[in-house]
C-alpha cells in the first residue's frame, strides 16, 4: 500500500486550504492510500524557522516525507505566491527530499490572476528538491469552497476537476516503480 502525505502550508486553523487537504486525503483513503496529513502550523515555531532536524517534532516530519511515495502540496496564495510557512518547511528538506516521489500541488486563492503560483513558483521548487513525477497542479477558487457545518464541500464548478487531478495522481503512484 502506497504512503501519501499531505502538506499544508497554511497558519490558520480555520483554513479552507487546510481543510482541502482533508477532503484529499479522505479521497485517496477511499482507494485504501495510507494517507497521512502534516500541517505545517501545528510545528514547533523556533526549531522550524531553525531548521532543527534534532527537534523530534521536526524530524518525525521530515521522517514522513521520506517514507511517503507521494505527496500533496496545499497552499493558500499569498501575494501572489506559495505560503511562507511552506516554504520554510520545504528549505529544511534534504536536497532531493522528493526523489523517487509524485507530488500534487494545489494552491487556493481568491483570483484566477494567481493561479501561475503554481507552475511559476512552487514547482521549480518541487522540481529542485528531485520529484520523480509532478502531476497537473490545480487552483481552487475560494469562492468554490463552502466550509458550512464545519465540513468543506467544493461546488460544482471545481468538483469534476478536483477529481481528475486527485485520479491523475492515484495513476501515477499506481505507475510508479
Amino acid at each position: 500500500m502506497s504512503k501519501v502525505l499531505v502538506i499544508s502550508g497554511s497558519p490558520s486553523p480555520t483554513s479552507k486550504t487546510e481543510m482541502v487537504g482533508d477532503l484529499v486525503a479522505e479521497r485517496l483513503a477511499e482507494y485504501e492510500w495510507n494517507a497521512a496529513h502534516l500541517r505545517v502550523r501545528t510545528l514547533p515555531a523556533v526549531p522550524l524557522l531553525n531548521a532543527d532536524c534534532s527537534d523530534p517534532a521536526i524530524a518525525e516530519a521530515v521522517g514522513q516525507v521520506a517514507r511517503a511515495d507521494g505527496i500533496v502540496l496545499a497552499t493558500p496564495t499569498y501575494k501572489a505566491s506559495y505560503s511562507g510557512l511552506l516554504k520554510v518547511f520545504l528549505d529544511l528538506l534534504p536536497q532531493f527530499g522528493f526523489t523517487r516521489k509524485v507530488v500534487l500541488p494545489l494552491a487556493t486563492g481568491g483570483s484566477t490572476a494567481h493561479v501561475l503560483v503554481l507552475d511559476y513558483a512552487l514547482r521549480p521548487v518541487v522540481q529542485s528538491l528531485g520529484a520523480r513525477h509532478v502531476v497537473q497542479s490545480f487552483f481552487l477558487l475560494d469562492k468554490h469552497l463552502d466550509r458550512s457545518g464545519g465540513r468543506l464541500s467544493v461546488l460544482p464548478e471545481s468538483t469534476e476537476m478536483l477529481d481528475g487531478v486527485i485520479e491523475q495522481f492515484r495513476k501515477a503512484l499506481i505507475a510508479a516503480p
